[in-house]
This record gives structure tokens, C-alpha cells and sequence, in this order.
């Protein structure tokens, strides 16, 4: 049987990884040995990356809906509370959107919410 060699697939695979690599820092993007973890490195940080986005934009929305309440004289809990009472169906995002652009609406919003308390 005759043996395999496998420079092409090899060659390949380490200019994709060196392509990946490109920008990083000293030799981490010339040579592959140095090039490999810290692509594997940066695809892991992107990936757990990606779902702290998530995370970090729902806090931030939060942070902005609670200090436009207290303006209002509601505390986040309780305007999301009454809100649900009212059976107002909106997103924290939207919240934070409105709290910001459109804050006549959002002081409505609230009202209904304290209506829906009492």
C-alpha cells in the first residue's frame, strides 16, 4: 500500500490558521506553532464573546428603563410589575429605546403601570 503524504492538506490547513492569525502580536502571526493556540485561544474568547453580548446589552437596558422610572417615581420592579398587570406587552429593549427618544410616551407607560398597581 502505498504511504499517504500529506504536505497539500497540511500546507492547507496552516494557511487558514495563519490567515486567521493575522494582526496578532510578535510571531503569533508568522509562525504556525505560535499561531495555533492563539487562534484557538481567540475563537473560544469570540464564542463565550458572543453570548456576554447578550448579557451585558439586557444590563445596560435595564440600568437605563430603571433610572427613567425613578424620574417617574417607580423603581424598575415595580414598573415591569405593573406593567405585566396591565397586560402591556413591550421589550426591554423598546423600553430602553422609548426611555430615552420618546420620553412622554414612556412616562404614559408608566402611568398606566402605576394605574395597574393600585
Amino acid at each position: 500500500m502505498a504511504r499517504v503524504k500529506k504536505g497539500l492538506n497540511a500546507h492547507k490547513r496552516h494557511k487558514k490558521i495563519l490567515k486567521m492569525a493575522k494582526g496578532f502580536y510578535g510571531s503569533k502571526h508568522t509562525i504556525f506553532k505560535a499561531a495555533n493556540p492563539a487562534v484557538m485561544r481567540s475563537l473560544r474568547s469570540a464564542y463565550i464573546g458572543r453570548k456576554l453580548k447578550k448579557r451585558q446589552f439586557r444590563q445596560m437596558w435595564i440600568a437605563r428603563i430603571n433610572a427613567a422610572a425613578r424620574m417617574n417615581d417607580l423603581s424598575y420592579s415595580r414598573l415591569i410589575d405593573g406593567l405585566n398587570k396591565a397586560g402591556i406587552e413591550i421589550n426591554r429593549k423598546m423600553l430602553s429605546e422609548m426611555a430615552i427618544y420618546d420620553a412622554a410616551g414612556f412616562t404614559a407607560l408608566c402611568e398606566k403601570a402605576k394605574a395597574a398597581l393600585k
